[in-house]
Order: structure tokens, then C-alpha cells, then sequence
């Protein structure tokens, strides 16, 4: 696939997303933008949230993820299950019951105002971190695809990709992204499972023949429940997927966006409940292909690529498979990375202008939409500015940096969370930014500590053990009851 027909599928695919977010978002106002004005139907958050939850590091990452952790990324899914279900009985009523804009003002009517900017400030610190992430790895892929071969730098590629985004979103918000997010999840299904056939005929396989090697594959054991010191170790990860989940999801303004622009708490509930299902077997499905891609690497004698980040791109475009496999993985990867960084942008404008400024209540309605608008253009030069830091220092799967980034930055959100709907204690509120500074640090020193003394490896379970250290410090922070 040469790199002109990359950019032709990615052009076809930009004039087609232009054209959804220009007919979705034409009327939005600032309600429209921060909330979808709450009148989504549950079917149409369900797709969306679909889509949402597979960025372009799932896309990427998880199919060659296989060659070092297998199926084991499916221990973490079914604890996303678990706390799919936490969020949808226990997060989207209290959402709902008090009728939040940004889900960090929470925190303020339960602790005050320092806590409220604290959240808000981790996920503003989460969500950057993590989206340019996801981004880059896209960027990376198009770098190696497009711009290397055509001799443009590194710098030009992130730029022209935050333009678009911040061109198609910047004016319908969440309104646009529920069906720019339907887009992305019909197109990341369709590339996931053509891929499959398509290389299920190149190897000559038929449905029961490919079951048979899949589970024949050393790539595809997905239970460990023999080294409780592993970071694949099975309780490990599956309660790491519960609060990763409660976490990244149901704590995190971008994810929740979708949620809480439904019509009720119900058809939140039942949008919840759905995307569970489908986005355990939409994984499944990417391990699946990954196993495919390293079998057919091997029969057809194609070196690995030293990043197993990389292992997807290559078979699809520079392998000798049809152009329609190239055409369906730059669809699924631009797709997913406009999507998620689209999503990111809208969910950090809205927590910055709500949370940090507190836009809504100082200006009025046209101040707001020019303030919202200046917020949301700093935005995308900012994750810019982080995706080409990436560029010169990451080094890691982008799946595991992904959640190495959320283990620290989301722990203290999810501890403060806890806290508040745990107990009904009040606590010092001005001191809560240090206890949520301390527990990062702390969780870092532990983790260090333990595989050092005890040779214990702390995997994605960190996550548990800072919000643990943030509760307890705030627990040190309680008022007396006389107070």
C-alpha cells in the first residue's frame, strides 16, 4: 500500500467524519456541548461507548501484545465487567441525582472547592497524559506508513492530525461525538473482523481450523494462575480491571460525557450494561487477530518487528495481503484516534472551563461559548505538544504505558471518590491536594521497594494502592465532630 493510498483512505475517511460532525453539531449550544443536551437514546450512547473504549492503542497494541502476555489481557476484561456493573448501579444514580455538569463537582459539595480543583486537576493531568498517548501511537504508525516515505518530519504529521480534530469538534461536543463515536465503532468492528477473514483466507483457514490454531497457540493462554508475583498473575489483574474501570470510565469525565447525555438514568444503566458484553468480545476478538498476525508472520517469513506495537500495521500494508486489509486498518486506526482524541479534547474542555474557571457561573451564555472555544483550541496545542514528547521518550508497549499512566494519575481520583461515598466523615479540605500528591509518591516508593526486597511485582493493581494511600490520608485529615 503505498502512501498515497494511505492518505487517499485516510482523506475518504476525514470527508465523511467533517460531514457527520457538521450535520450533528450545527445547532449545539454550550449545553449541547458539555451534555448533549441529555437527550440520547441508550442504543445510540451503547454504540458509542463501543467505540469509545477502543482507541487506537487497542487497535494497535493489543493484537501484538499477544506475544508477551497472551490472552492474559482478558483477566483484566472480565474485572471491566464487574465494574461496568459498579458503575451502573452505584455511579449513574448519584450522577443523575444530582444533575452534574462535570462529575469533579462531586467533590465539592461533598468535601469543598480544594477537592473539587484537586479531581479535576488529576484528571485534567489523566486524561492529557493519556490521550496524547493514544494518539501518538497513531501518529507513529502513519510516521512509519506516510511521512517517513514521503520525507516529512515527525512534528508536521502531529500537527496536521490536531488540526482535524480540533476543527471537527470544536464546535458540537459531546453532540457531535456521540455519532462520530457510532462512525468510529461501525468502522473499527468492520476492519476488526475483515481482517480476520481476510486473513483467515490467506492462510488457507476455515472457521473450525482457525479455532484450532488459535488454541493451539502459546499466544493464547489466558489464565496464570501459578506465579502470584506476576503482573498476569489472574486476581491480580481481574482487581485491577474492576477499579481500573470504575476508574478510567466511571470517574472520568470523557467516558462519562456519553453516559450522562441519556435521556434517564435507566437508559444509561441499560448503555452500561450492554457495552460491557460487546466490548469484552470486540477484544477478544483483537487477540484473536493477533494471534493470526504472528502465524501468518511465521509462515510467510516476515521478520517480527522489534515493537510489537508495530506487528499490525506491518502485516496489513507492507505484507503481500489485499489492499482491502490496508484499507480496513488505516480506516479502523484513523478512526479510533480521531474518535478518542476528539473525545479527550471536548471532555477536557468541558472540565477545565467548568472545574478550573468556573465558566458557567461567571459568564454568560455568549462569553462562555468564546471562553469554552479558547479553552478548547489550548487544549489541542497542548496535547500536541505532549504527543511529540512522547515521540522522543516512550519506549513501551503503549497499552502498558497507558494504564502505568492511569495506576498513578486516576488512584487519588478514585480514592477521593471512595472516601466521600464510603463514609460521611467531613475532612480538612484545603489539605486534600497533599494527601492526593503524597499517594502516588508513595505507591511509586512501594512498588520499587517490593519487587526490590520481596522480588513481588506490582502490576496494574497500583492503581488500588494509591487510592488506598489517598483514603488514608484523608482519613488523617477527618475533622473532629465538634468542628
Amino acid at each position: 500500500m503505498t502512501p498515497y493510498a494511505v492518505l487517499l483512505t485516510v482523506g475518504a475517511y476525514i470527508a465523511v467524519l467533517f460531514a457527520v460532525a457538521w450535520r450533528s453539531g450545527r445547532r449545539a449550544d454550550n449545553a449541547g456541548f458539555f451534555s448533549g443536551n441529555r437527550r440520547t437514546p441508550w442504543y445510540m450512547a451503547a454504540l458509542a461507548m463501543i467505540g469509545a473504549a477502543m482507541s487506537g492503542v487497542t487497535f494497535i497494541s493489543v493484537p501484538g501484545s499477544v506475544v508477551t502476555d497472551g490472552f492474559s489481557y482478558m483477566q483484566m476484561v472480565l474485572g471491566f465487567t464487574v465494574g461496568q456493573a459498579v458503575i451502573a448501579f452505584v455511579l449513574i444514580p448519584l450522577f443523575y441525582r444530582l444533575r452534574v455538569v462535570s462529575l469533579y463537582q462531586y467533590l465539592d459539595d461533598r468535601f469543598g472547592v480544594a477537592s473539587h480543583r484537586t479531581g479535576a486537576w488529576f484528571f485534567f493531568v489523566s486524561k492529557m497524559l493519556g490521550a496524547a498517548l493514544r494518539v501518538y501511537v497513531v501518529c507513529a504508525v502513519m510516521q512509519l506508513l506516510v511521512f517517513d516515505r514521503l520525507g516529512l518530519p515527525f512534528w508536521l504529521n502531529t500537527a496536521a492530525t490536531m488540526l482535524l480534530v480540533w476543527l471537527y469538534t470544536q464546535r458540537g461536543g459531546v453532540k457531535t461525538l456521540i455519532w462520530t463515536d457510532t462512525l468510529k465503532t461501525l468502522c473499527l468492528v468492520a476492519g476488526i473482523v475483515l481482517s480476520i477473514v481476510f486473513i483467515m483466507r490467506a492462510l488457507d483457514f476455515d472457521l473450525p481450523r482457525t479455532a484450532e490454531a488459535v488454541a493451539a497457540s502459546p499466544y493464547s493462554r489466558m489464565f496464570f494462575f501459578d506465579d502470584g508475583a506476576s503482573p498476569r498473575y489472574f486476581w491480580k489483574m481481574f482487581a485491577a480491571g474492576i477499579f481500573l474501570l470504575v476508574a478510567m470510565t466511571g470517574l472520568d469525565q470523557d467516558m462519562m460525557q456519553r453516559n450522562l447525555s441519556c435521556r434517564s438514568p435507566r437508559d444509561a444503566k441499560v448503555n452500561i450494561l450492554v457495552t460491557a458484553v460487546c466490548q469484552a468480545a470486540v477484544i477478544f476478538l483483537f487477540l484473536v487477530l493477533g494471534v493470526l498476525l504472528y502465524i501468518y508472520m511465521d509462515r510467510n517469513g516476515i521478520a517480527v518487528p522489534e515493537r510489537s506495537d508495530e506487528v499490525f500495521a506491518r502485516v496489513a500494508v507492507q505484507s503481500g495481503l489485499p489492499l482491502a486489509v490496508g484499507v480496513l486498518f488505516v480506516v479502523g486506526l484513523i478512526s479510533s484516534t480521531y474518535s478518542a482524541a476528539g473525545s479527550a479534547l471536548t471532555a477536557l474542555t468541558t472540565s477545565f472551563t467548568v472545574d478550573v474557571i468556573d465558566g458557567p457561573q461567571r459568564f454568560g451564555e455568549r462569553r462562555l461559548t468564546r471562553v469554552r472555544r479558547g479553552v478548547h483550541a489550548g487544549m489541542a496545542a497542548l496535547m500536541g505538544g505532549v504527543i511529540l514528547l512522547f515521540g522522543y521518550f516512550a519506549d513501551d508497549s503503549v497499552i502498558n504505558l497507558v494504564y502505568k499512566v492511569a495506576s498513578y494519575t486516576y488512584g487519588p481520583i478514585l480514592g477521593m471518590f471512595l472516601f466521600g461515598m464510603l463514609t460521611r466523615r467531613q475532612v480538612r479540605d484545603r489539605w486534600v491536594p497533599l494527601a492526593a500528591l503524597a499517594a502516588p509518591v508513595l505507591s511509586a516508593l512501594m512498588q520499587h521497594f517490593t519487587a526490590a526486597r520481596y522480588g513481588y511485582h506490582i502490576g496494574f493493581e497500583l492503581l488500588i494502592y494509591n487510592a488506598l494511600f489517598t483514603m488514608a490520608g484523608m482519613l488523617l485529615l477527618v475533622k473532629p465532630k465538634t468542628e
